[in-house]
């Protein structure tokens, strides 16, 4: 009954989840022929899914060759970061090593088995660090898309907006991840913002820090939102299809949580993510740049309506919600993405009566294709 009553409060969800399971998926989700690849693009792609939540199901909607080149650049990337970013190997040891990475990509043998993944603390530090772990991969993908002449030569040239990408996602997941960072002994958040807050970052979890810990959440939150008009700048500059969704499904899928995150102490509790039918609603409705406007105001509204008036980031957070407004609506007008007709609503809630014992079971199969959607 509660899963029921879960579904008949957003009738949209379930529908698209029917429609996502009886072949609404391929739609965004280009099928990729398994047998068609070789012994060692098939071991990437097991490399891929079981290193990156975030990028895995992205890669896959690219369009042929484009799709094995962003796999294996993304593999490389992750490698590289995690040397990079261990902070228990010397430099001696570790530059070097960096030096002379491209040439261990022809050395089949070659391993290196003794990271300890550490992270920096400050703020500059702070988005240097999501720049080589997300920015970097959205620039160097950026000038594959460009190189393919799938998308203009400025696409691989403004690396500040594929920068600002890579950013948005990565500084999404370190939010949100707060908890689960933390009992893995791991201090992602800057230390110059949650030092204002708490003594330790793991103070942040107690009870009788929570009005803190909320404020710091939200200063977390503001500052990544700032990448929001250089998110849309990026994708309105998108011609490809497979591209576009490839680009703009994790961005919505970003904005989603940071709006279930905001001024909402859970996230130092336990889990905060977005619903199954919500994430199937945004990939099937994030095709084209206007479909990702309407979202991007649906969640900085969701968001603005949010703001404690006492909050010491609610005047940054409302000048930001401002801005990101004035380009999701250039004239004043948006296209409702909740309106139905009455048909339109009375077979949704049909469909929610004769289906939510079998969503339980459904809802699995659209797991698998939906990892950024637990991002």
């Amino acid at each position: 009954m509660e899963l029921l009553k879960k579904w008949l409060g957003h009738p949209k969800e379930l529908y698209n989840l029917v429609r996502f399971k009886m072949g609404g998926y391929k739609t965004v989700m280009l099928k990729m022929d398994q047998d068609s690849l070789s012994d060692s693009l098939c071991l990437c792609y097991r490399y891929l899914n079981q290193t990156s939540r975030s990028y895995a199901a992205v890669i896959q909607m690219l369009d042929g060759e484009l799709r094995h080149a962003a796999c294996i650049f993304y593999l490389i990337i992750r490698a590289v970061d995690t040397v990079e970013d261990d902070m228990t190997i010397n430099l001696e040891t570790k530059i070097p090593m960096l030096q002379n990475f491209h040439s261990y990509l022809y050395q089949p043998d070659w391993r290196f088995m003794d990271s300890n993944e550490k992270h920096k603390q400050v703020l500059e530090n702070f988005q240097m660090y999501c720049y080589y772990v997300a920015g970097q991969v959205l620039v160097g993908l950026s000038q594959f898309f460009s190189a393919t002449k799938l998308e203009d030569p400025i696409v691989g040239q403004d690396t500040e907006l594929a920068n600002s990408m890579g950013l948005f996602l990565q500084k999404t997941n370190i939010i949100r991840d707060y908890l689960e960072d933390q009992l893995e002994g791991r201090d992602l958040w800057p230390q110059e913002v949650w030092s204002k807050y708490a003594k330790k970052m793991s103070d942040l979890a107690k009870p009788e820090n929570t009005d803190k810990a909320v404020q710091c959440l939200n200063e977390l939150i503001t500052n990544a939102l700032h990448h929001i008009p250089d998110v849309l700048t990026y994708l309105s500059r998108l011609k490809n299809q497979s591209v576009f969704n490839f680009c703009a499904i994790p961005q919505v899928m970003a904005i989603a949580t940071l709006a279930a995150c905001y001024n909402n102490q859970q996230v130092f509790r336990g889990v905060v993510k977005i619903r199954k039918g919500q994430a199937v609603t945004l990939m099937m409705d994030a095709t084209n740049i206007q479909a990702v406007k309407a979202i991007m105001y649906q969640y900085v509204e969701e968001i603005y309506q949010k703001i404690p008036s006492t909050d010491p980031s609610a005047s940054r957070m409302q000048q930001i919600i401002t801005s990101i407004r004035s380009m999701t609506l250039p004239g004043g007008a948006l296209v409702s993405r909740t309106h139905y007709s009455p048909i339109y609503l009375s077979c949704m809630m049909l469909l929610t009566a004769l289906s939510w014992q079998y969503l339980s079971m459904m809802s699995k199969v659209a797991e698998e294709y939906i990892h950024t959607g637990e991002n």
